[in-house]
């Protein structure tokens, strides 16, 4: 759709450096940078990939927001799952248009955010958290970006207090310091065939979870692994990598549900 900007929504402007800026646009508002001044109304009313300029001519791109970009900027009261990390997560996780999806560490709602997109309107996110405060912080993130859900539950506790009683799920995230501890409950809410997933930022906690998964009988097809990124660049003849990358953030962990008291031949 190209709709014009309007007011309340967010606006990511790139200047010719392409430094990012995230605005709220206001009628009336203005943004101040280094550049010289901006009026919110400059942008209001404008389609997306406007060029703008300050009054102290520095020009600017004007365009909505990819979710990447609202993940890095977001306000946070715990560490984000990156976006690096949430492509992986969603495609090793397999959760698609529909599917029943229990998440465990809601944190500051980066992961929830990309559940409630990837399930879509039939599909049903549930979210556990236990800091009244990082629920407070997901949620207000969450309806910044996508408005009125209805797909999304949010629990504040434990979840192993829930697993008992949410019935069955199809997938099982879980961003917590010690997965390797709700291998049993987990089995027990997922369907067979299901697919649990574990984000942890250590090795020895990746190979706590993969020993316990490798360990009982209703888990096979386990697998851990972490994503690298790093940026290339690409000048006329001028082609190198960068200098920094986007190295460690977590290590992903998965594993598929299946039923070990069948035999069939």
């Amino acid at each position: 759709m190209n709709v014009p900007f309007e007011a309340g929504e967010r606006v990511l402007l790139v200047d010719q450096r392409d430094r990012t800026y995230l605005v709220r646009l206001e009628t009336g508002g203005v943004f101040h940078t280094h550049g010289g001044a901006l009026p919110h109304d400059a942008i209001l009313g404008r389609q997306e990939g406007v060029r703008l300029e300050t009054v102290g001519g520095m020009v600017l791109l004007a365009y909505r927001p990819r979710f990447a970009d609202f993940v890095l900027r977001m306000p946070r009261g715990a560490q984000v799952v990156y976006a690096k990390d949430l492509g992986p997560i969603l495609m090793q996780g397999d959760v698609h248009p529909g599917a029943r999806v229990l998440e465990a560490g809601t944190g500051s709602g980066a992961l929830t955010l990309a559940l409630l997109r990837a399930v879509g309107p039939e599909g049903r996110v549930i979210t556990y958290e236990q800091r009244d405060d990082f629920a407070r912080r997901a949620l207000a993130n969450i309806h910044t970006r996508l408005g009125e859900i209805s797909t999304l539950t949010v629990r504040l506790g434990p979840v192993e207090e829930g697993l008992r009683d949410e019935g069955t799920v199809d997938r099982v995230l879980l961003d917590l310091p010690e997965p390797w501890t709700l291998t049993a409950p987990v089995a027990r809410a997922l369907r067979p065939g299901g697919i649990v997933l574990c984000y942890v930022p250590t090795i020895i906690q990746s190979q706590q979870i993969s020993e316990a998964l490798g360990r009982e009988r209703e888990w096979a097809l386990v697998e851990t692994f972490e994503t690298l990124v790093r940026p290339w660049n690409i000048e006329g003849p001028s082609v190198r990598p960068f200098h920094r990358m986007v190295a460690h953030t977590g290590f992903i962990t998965v594993a598929r549900r299946v039923v070990p008291e069948e035999v069939t031949r």
